[in-house]
């Protein structure tokens, strides 16, 4: 167990850290419950065992608690053992001292969220509380839109064990989720677990089910009683034994699935398998946004490039989801990305939109075309727009 000392607003304190999250005492053992979380973790993170913490300016007027900076001033042992004692901070709340905490950590959770993860206040504490509290988690949107990462960031967020599988990419559910059987001259027939096998058998870990919906039948038949609430197992049918394995204590699945019918290689989920998860919807960045990102990734990249590229992302979504479109999807955040990282690498908006942009869009229908029609929203950034560019004559195929 990880254990620091703290003097905050003149009281004696000893944050506590062990695999199950952290806790609060002061001198006498009495449990400090509405201790900010991100106190918690900034005083476990630094190497020196004894500090003073006091607050700083606040964000904004009237704001305290987990809305100010706090300044961490590292202190001895001895000038600890001098400084004065705590005060009995008994806690206000009828709630259990658990339900405290957890609330606590949830609605402080934003705090930690990474800056290049564009996620509303509201869909991040929903996502850490469902993780928190066991729910099977199914994060949905777009392709590019973040998903992956939102759920990488949960890991990170709560410092849990994880584990990632691709069902999207396996042709042999089977094997993945539960084993192979081998043959060994000496040995004979056996059988190997497979990792998920070792996956849900960890305590408090995160396992990412990354392209649900392009995942074979299969596997969803596999993962029914896993993801089953009352139930929560998994039969290795491949094995001999024929065994159940339960799912440990504090495991939380996230899975993430592209819905629409412009993703022609997924399929349609079943009711039962979408019964077994909370949902959360990732949205798609407005043009401000998008800007901001990019800008928080590439600080040293053009300017107005990076306004650029946003804006293109944003006329093509835009133009997707009217109800009559010309294109079937628009540039996905990930894609705008790219198209950030190659112009902090020198590339010009049209090099980098011929080498990533036209290649998503079709070129059935010449002048009418998907890709003639994105070829005429980035021309609107680059500038020198040929009135004879669009002809048929002059359409790449």
């Amino acid at each position: 167990m990880l254990k620091k000392e703290l003097i905050v607003n003149s009281h004696k304190i000893q944050v506590q850290k062990d695999y199950l999250g952290y806790t609060v005492v002061d001198s006498n053992g009495n449990a400090w419950t509405n201790f900010p979380y991100h106190l918690k973790k900034k005083a476990t993170e630094d190497k020196p065992a004894f500090f003073e913490a006091t607050p700083k300016a606040a964000h904004g007027p009237g704001a305290v608690g987990i809305s100010a900076d706090w300044k961490f001033a590292q202190i001895s042992k001895s000038a600890y053992s001098a400084g004065p004692e705590l005060a009995d901070p008994k806690p206000v709340s009828d709630l259990p001292t658990e339900q405290v905490e957890l609330k606590d950590f949830i609605h402080a959770s934003y705090d930690i969220k990474p800056d290049n993860l564009m996620m509303s206040e509201l869909k991040w504490k929903y996502l850490v509380r469902s993780a928190v509290r066991g729910k099977n988690i199914m994060m949905t949107g777009p392709a590019g839109c973040g998903k992956t990462l939102a759920a990488k960031s949960l890991v990170t967020a709560l410092d849990r064990p994880d584990f990632y599988f691709n069902l999207g990419a396996t042709q042999d559910p089977r094997s993945t989720l539960i084993g192979n059987v081998h043959f060994d001259k000496q040995s004979g027939t056996y059988f190997s677990e497979s990792l998920f096998v070792k996956a849900i058998q960890t305590e408090n870990a995160i396992i990412l089910l990354d392209e649900l919906t392009r995942a074979h039948p299969e596997a969803w038949n596999i993962l029914m009683p896993v993801l089953d609430q009352g139930q929560r197992y998994l039969r290795l049918d491949e094995d001999n034994t024929q065994r159940e394995v339960k799912v440990a204590k504090g495991v939380t699945f996230v899975a993430t699935a592209n819905i629409g019918a412009q993703y022609t290689a997924t399929r349609v989920l079943d009711k039962a398998i979408m019964d077994r998860f909370v949902t959360i919807e990732m949205d798609l960045l407005d043009e401000t946004q998008e800007k901001q990102l990019l800008s928080m990734m590439y600080p040293k990249c053009d300017e107005t490039l990076l306004s650029n590229i946003a804006s293109i992302a944003f006329l093509t979504r835009t133009e997707a989801s009217t109800d009559t479109p010309r294109i079937e999807s628009g540039i996905s955040t990930r894609t705008s990305v790219e198209m950030a990282g190659l112009g902090y690498d020198g590339f010009d908006l049209e090099d980098i939109a011929q080498i990533t942009v036209y290649p998503q869009y079709d070129t059935a229908g010449g002048v009418d075309s998907e890709r003639t029609f994105v070829k005429q929203i980035v021309q609107k950034f680059v500038g020198n727009v040929d009135e004879e560019l669009y002809t048929a004559e002059t359409i790449e195929d």
